[in-house]
């Protein structure tokens, strides 16, 4: 548990100076103001963007529990959707270009796929994900009498 802690940690310090650099770069370049209007422009961009996409994802979820299918892929797709969408309101740009990724319906599709046959239903029994190892020993059964000297 301690490495996903410094990850997140190394996240959380690493990208808001990312951040700051590329915003005091481009600023440089284009000026302050189009740099502005850009982020606001991707935050906009991003949020027409999040409605479609989280629109027609929900149509999906909908017609597969109208047919008695488990939704997995889309609820995974749902949340995938609503973090594009918080990395997008987020001022930066890159951001920006992992919330765009998020809202790429075939990038989507992969990240939310990879999630659910190999973290979510992998470590359920009988699942039809469910990896050949076994990763508990099998038990034996047996009876044991304890006797006294």
């Amino acid at each position: 548990m301690k490495s996903v802690q410094k990850i997140l940690l190394g996240i959380f310090l690493v990208i808001p100076f990312m951040e700051l650099f590329l915003l005091i770069e481009v600023g440089g370049i284009i000026g302050v103001f189009p740099t502005i209007l850009l982020v606001m422009f991707t935050a906009v961009l991003g949020a027409g963007l999040m409605r479609q996409q989280g629109l027609a994802t929900w149509q999906r979820l909908q017609s597969n529990l109208t047919q008695g299918i488990m939704p997995a892929y889309e609820l995974i797709e749902g949340l995938f959707l609503l973090l594009g969408g918080a990395l997008l309101l987020t001022p930066g740009f890159f951001t920006d270009i992992l919330g765009f990724a998020c809202l790429i319906p075939s990038v989507r599709q992969k990240m939310a796929r990879y999630v659910v046959e190999n973290h979510l239903f992998s470590r359920m029994p009988g699942s039809p994900f469910q990896s050949s190892e076994k990763t508990e020993p099998e038990a034996l059964d047996g009876e044991f009498k304890r006797e006294d000297n």
